[in-house]
C-alpha cells in the first residue's frame, strides 16, 4: 500500500502563496521569527509531511533544525529562492549532496 504524504511550503507570504494553486499546504511566516519557524517545521514533521520547501531566507535563520532533518529519511527539506531572489544556499546544498552521492562535483 502506498502512503500519500503531504507537501508544505514555508516562507514569506508573497513567495509561498502561489504554491496553494498546486495543492500544497502553505505556511506564510516572517523570516526573522526563528523560534516560531522551528515549531512549524517540527510540527509539519510530526504530522508526516514528506517534503517541506523552505525559502532560503527563512532557512538561514534555522540551520540547526534543517541539519537535524537532513539526517532523517523524511521529511525532505528543500531550499527554494524567495520572490526576492536566490541566496545561492539551495544550489550549494544540491552540489554538496551530488558530490557526496557521486564522489565528485559534476555540476560545475
Amino acid at each position: 500500500m502506498i502512503t500519500m504524504r503531504r507537501i508544505g511550503v514555508i516562507g514569506d507570504k508573497d513567495s509561498v502563496l502561489c504554491f496553494k494553486a498546486f495543492g500544497m499546504d502553505v505556511y506564510p511566516v516572517s523570516e526573522t521569527q526563528a523560534e516560531e519557524n522551528r515549531k512549524i517545521i517540527d510540527g509539519m514533521a510530526r504530522k508526516g509531511y514528506g517534503i517541506i520547501f523552505i525559502t532560503e531566507q527563512v532557512a538561514r535563520h534555522v540551520p540547526e533544525t534543517i541539519d537535524r532533518y537532513n539526517k532523517e529519511m523524511t521529511p525532505a527539506i528543500i531550499l527554494i529562492p524567495s520572490n526576492a531572489g536566490s541566496l545561492g544556499v539551495g544550489l550549494e546544498r544540491i552540489r554538496k549532496n551530488v558530490e557526496k552521492a557521486v564522489g565528485i562535483n559534476i555540476l560545475d
